[in-house]
């Protein structure tokens, strides 16, 4: 049973190390910058800092949630890629936004558009074992067979 997870369970504590690493940023720009908590104000080096890292912290259940519901219903495999590439672009995503507020906007695109797969195939994945339980219909079996 757990090797069926086990890739997206790897993926996850993976995406939990990034979350705290942006969050240790977050301390480090604090004190580079002399803006004290519980302020969110300061230079504009520390709020691109504190925007991405906040930006990235409230996407991460949603990508955890569809991370996990794809690689149950449609592909661990699949899903772990794709789960690796999010959390690339989110790395891409909070370095440049550090570095310039337009810096954030490729990275920002990239990790959108995985995000989306990850939905398209948890929704693809649900309705297939819907079909399959209710219908007698292997939607993702007969996809297979049509392109082999």
């Amino acid at each position: 049973m757990l090797e069926e997870v086990v890739c997206v369970a790897a993926v996850t504590v993976l995406g939990v190390l990034e979350q705290a690493y942006f969050s240790l940023q977050v301390i480090y720009a604090r004190r580079k910058y002399s803006v004290s908590p519980p302020a969110t104000a300061g230079p504009p080096e520390f709020e691109r800092v504190f925007r991405a890292q906040a930006n990235c912290s409230e996407y991460f259940p949603i990508f955890i949630v569809v991370l996990w519901v794809s690689g149950a219903f449609f592909s661990q495999a699949v899903s772990s890629g794709l789960g690796l590439l999010y959390l690339y672009g989110r790395y891409r995503y909070f370095k440049g936004y550090s570095a310039s507020a337009q810096g954030r906007l490729a990275p920002l695109y990239f990790s959108a558009k995985v995000l989306w797969m990850l939905v398209g195939l948890s929704g693809l994945g649900v309705f297939n074992v819907v079909a399959k339980l209710y219908l007698g219909l292997d939607l993702l079996q007969l996809m297979t067979d049509i392109f082999t």
